[in-house]
């Protein structure tokens, strides 16, 4: 006769074994293929996104970046510009130029023993009466040596018209003296003539008639008419 305990825990064990095993929770579904489609759609919708927000970034960077370059060179070039400039009229009007000085220091390049007068601008006034010939009269004497033909002088002068004494030419206006060769017809004859014998240091009158100047009708804008030079003999060589 069996054990009943035996019995029993078989009983038990049986029933035990003959228990089903326990199912694992429901899988989800599986997707349709619209489904997918869907998702992968919404995914490279999300990436175009993505890109267009790192390419906006980018832009606005550069363009930040280029716009503050931009500013900083103009504010360079005007920097730079501006206070070379002021420092340079500011020397400028302190300081004369060598050039300057040595201009104004040079002329007019009066010989030695010359009258100081020579060193001043004469006032030329008009001539009287009708000039037919020509007419050199001394204002003031000269030391040196006469002037000859053939000898380069240099001179200052003012020249005016005979009848009104208004001024046409001057070199004393552009602070430079005067050199030609005596005699060559560099000039118009009335100083070719006019100047020889006049001696170095002299200020002479020159008052010269339409035909030995440039005539009663000139072209090229030369003054017609009788002429009154007054010239300073200054060298001659």
């Amino acid at each position: 006769m069996p054990d009943p305990v035996t019995s029993r825990g078989s009983a038990a064990a049986k029933r035990a074994t003959a228990v089903p095993p326990r199912r694992n929770a429901a899988a989800p579904p599986p997707k349709t293929k619209a489904e997918k489609r869907a998702e992968a759609k919404a995914a490279k919708a999300r990436a175009r996104a993505r890109q267009k927000r790192q390419q906006a970034l980018a832009v606005g960077g550069a363009a930040v970046a280029v716009l503050a370059l931009v500013v900083g060179l103009i504010v360079w070039i005007s920097h730079s510009s501006s206070q070379p400039t002021t420092s340079a009229a500011a020397a400028a009007s302190s300081t004369p130029s060598p050039d300057a000085v040595s201009a104004s220091a040079a002329f007019p390049p009066l010989p030695a023993g010359a009258d100081p007068a020579l060193g001043k601008k004469p006032a030329v006034t008009a001539g009287t009466g009708p000039l037919t010939a020509l007419k050199t009269t001394t204002l003031i004497p000269g030391t040196g040596a006469a002037v000859e033909s053939g000898q380069t002088v240099n001179v200052n002068y003012v020249g005016v018209t005979y009848a009104d004494g208004k001024e046409f030419d001057s070199s004393w206006s552009r602070s430079q003296a005067f050199s030609f060769p005596v005699g060559a017809g560099r000039v118009i004859k009335g100083w070719d003539q006019g100047l020889i014998g006049a001696k170095i240091g002299s200020r002479v009158q020159l008052d010269i008639p339409a035909k030995l100047a440039y005539g009663d009708k000139p072209t090229g804008g030369q003054p017609a008419g009788a002429l009154r030079f007054v010239v300073d003999v200054l060298s001659a060589s």
